[in-house]
């Protein structure tokens, strides 16, 4: 203590100053006057790569231009928060090392901290990873109907560790992104509702493929459902025969989303050209044979429709 109150003390600590001051300093300004012109190109470097990608999005016709605007934006402000944080840690570990301060031990602590939290936080990080891709290669996006885990639902929420489904019963779904092992997109660009339609057999084959073709024709005509069919029905054929019935395999291929509400109508109106052509749609049956006589027995089944869909 008694140093501090002499003159040699003084003169040597404003010696010191004066040296660092000389040699040191500079170098300390300029460090960070660097890092502010790093700072300002990496931010206009990427407001300028944003703007490109928005502009590229908003002159393509594929897709939603807003939602993809969203992805980017994401993507642009994830990149721009990791590499300030990599720039500040350079720069501070280079100022301490400027003032005298071994950062050896520092670098050393850190590691093992990283370390310990790395073993903690796995999950968070691949969750986050997992997260990036999936708006990176626009896997999924809000508004979707996916099927993730094996479970349907609405996209509501894409965030960097989960996605937040809600299914048609309004129950609310939530899954780490680290943890999706299967994701199904049901609305990517276009959608389709497959219908496998069964009538008796004694239908003509021809006649029923050309009245459902007449009914998607006429559904594609309709001012309030021509907009939202994007091709012709297509009818593929004879795909089975069932038990009861023959079952003819069609497809409608519509905008996303609008599957259910293009078979619904589709079904009904097929429904209505089946009656006037009194083509049978067949309930499950079974004939009894006794003796020489056919005596057919049918059995109603109620609960096994044989007028089946399926979404794609």
């Amino acid at each position: 203590m008694e140093k501090l109150f002499t003159n040699e003390f003084w003169e040597t600590v404003i010696a010191n100053l004066q040296g660092w001051l000389i040699n040191e300093l500079p170098g300390v300004l300029i460090l960070i006057l660097v890092l502010l012109v790093v700072l300002r190109l990496v931010s206009f470097s990427l407001k300028r790569l944003k703007k490109t990608l928005v502009s590229r999005s908003q002159k393509s016709e594929k897709g939603d231009a807003a939602e993809v605007e969203k992805r980017i934006i994401t993507l642009v402000g994830i990149i721009n928060g990791l590499v300030k944080i990599v720039l500040w840690v350079i720069v501070i570990m280079i100022l301490l090392k400027k003032f005298g301060v071994d950062i050896g031990p520092i670098l050393a602590s850190a590691g093992i901290i990283g370390v310990a939290i790395g073993f903690g936080s796995q999950e968070l990080v691949r969750d986050f990873i997992s997260g990036f891709f999936i708006l990176l290669e626009n896997q999924v996006r809000t508004g979707d109907v996916a099927v993730i885990n094996g479970t349907g639902g609405l996209v509501e929420k894409i965030e960097m560790r989960t996605i937040t489904l809600r299914d048609f019963s309004g129950v609310v779904h939530i899954f780490q992104n680290g943890k999706i092992n299967t994701l199904s997109n049901m609305t990517k660009e276009w959608s389709a509702m497959v219908f496998d339609i069964g009538v008796a057999y004694k239908e003509n084959v021809d006649t029923v493929i050309e009245v459902m073709r007449e009914v998607g024709n006429s559904m594609q005509n309709d001012e309030n459902f021509k907009n939202d069919i994007l091709e012709p029905i297509e009818i593929f054929g004879l795909d089975q025969f069932g038990d009861s019935a023959l079952v003819i395999k069609a497809r409608i291929k519509t905008k996303p989303i609008q599957q259910w509400t293009i078979g619904r109508e589709y079904r009904k109106r097929l429904k209505v050209a089946f009656d006037k052509r009194n083509i049978e749609i067949p309930f499950p049956h079974t004939t009894i044979y006794w003796g020489e006589e056919i005596s057919p027995l049918k059995l109603n089944v109620s609960d096994s429709p044989l007028v089946k869909t399926k979404e794609n």
